[in-house]
């Protein structure tokens, strides 16, 4: 590396991206670090990552490989995490606790993978166990200096955070965080309610979501969506459950499902993935719970994949609507 040149980290704009990039971003650059976040998702990112990753994957885990892709002749270090647990109450999907290997194991000629294991169960203290064994692994020996830098991150996630209960999308909140102004669509009485709930890196991947909520923005509809509701509250409304779902953003979704359905939304879109088993689940769980009691909540469901088609999801979304609005008029 260049003396006196930054070092650059690596951080593809997928999965945990959409959950959890601003405190990396604090933490690294406290440290006095780069962060390098790939661009947004494109045909050619998306083909890259089809073609290199195993053809059973799921499409998120397609298009991380080409995020990778995306990044690795411009980086120094790739932050790709083994995220197992972040709290006591439930656990990654596979793809996030193999992720590394997957990408090691597909991809050649990367530059070195920070690949630590973050595992609230075995190493205690949300993300201070890995910012400390970032240090070791980075030969940063001062504890003031990663406390430091593990307190920026926190109060970068903090205020991300706020800014997505307040009806911030990702990206906005993201946007607002570096200072540029950003516009909210304001709330308005005589719309309809619709929560569109999904994985994050399903529902805020433009690209692969063909924008549904671009779409939706267009029409006289107010967006609920899961990050608008702190985690804590989401995992209340499953304890009414015979058993929780183990996954962790399972449990967020179907969460957001049953409060969304609480405060009486006209309605429920959930975005899955084609190849997801955990997605396939809470999809089915979601459909019956929203189906039963007096009132019942209109749901559905988008599945998207490689295949996807920008005609046939617009069509669905503008008759899902239109079905609300008639709804909305006899009731």
């Amino acid at each position: 590396m260049e003396r006196g040149r930054k070092l650059r980290i690596g951080f593809p704009r997928a999965l945990f991206y959409y959950s959890y990039f601003p405190f990396w971003q604090g933490f690294f650059n406290r440290l006095g670090m780069e962060v390098v976040v790939s661009p947004p998702t494109t045909k050619g990112i998306l083909d890259d990552g089809t073609r290199e990753a195993e053809a059973e994957a799921c499409i998120p885990v397609k298009l991380y490989h080409g995020h990778v892709l995306a990044l690795k002749d411009k980086v120094d270090l790739l932050f790709i995490p083994r995220l197992v647990r972040i709290d006591r109450r439930s656990t990654f999907c596979p793809k996030f606790l193999g992720l590394p290997d997957m990408v090691r194991a597909s991809l050649p000629d990367l530059p070195p993978i920070l690949d630590l294991k973050v595992d609230e169960r075995t190493s205690p203290g949300e993300w201070w166990p890995t910012c400390r064994a970032i240090g070791e692994l980075l030969g940063i020996d001062s504890f003031l200096r990663l406390w430091s830098a593990y307190r920026e991150g926190k109060q970068h996630q903090k205020a991300y955070e706020k800014l997505l209960y307040k009806g911030y999308l990702p990206e906005e909140a993201l946007a607002a965080l570096r200072g540029e102004e950003v516009e909210v669509p304001p709330r308005i009485k005589e719309n309809l309610n619709l929560a569109v709930l999904g994985y994050p890196y399903q529902v805020y991947d433009g690209y692969i979501s063909w924008d549904i909520i671009g779409k939706l923005r267009k029409m006289p509809i107010n967006l609920w969506t899961m990050e608008m509701v702190p985690p804590s509250k989401l995992y209340r409304f499953c304890k009414h459950l015979p058993k929780q779902p183990f996954w962790h953003y399972s449990v967020l979704v179907l969460g957001a499902a049953y409060y969304y359905q609480q405060q009486g939304v006209d309605g429920v879109i959930h975005v899955a993935a084609f190849a997801c088993g955990p997605d396939a689940m809470v999809n089915k769980i979601m459909e019956i719970d929203l189906s039963q009691g007096s009132n019942p909540t209109p749901f559905m469901s988008l599945s998207v994949d490689e295949q996807t088609g920008d005609a046939g999801v617009a069509t669905r979304l503008e008759a899902f609507v239109d079905m609300l609005l008639q709804r909305r008029r006899k009731g």
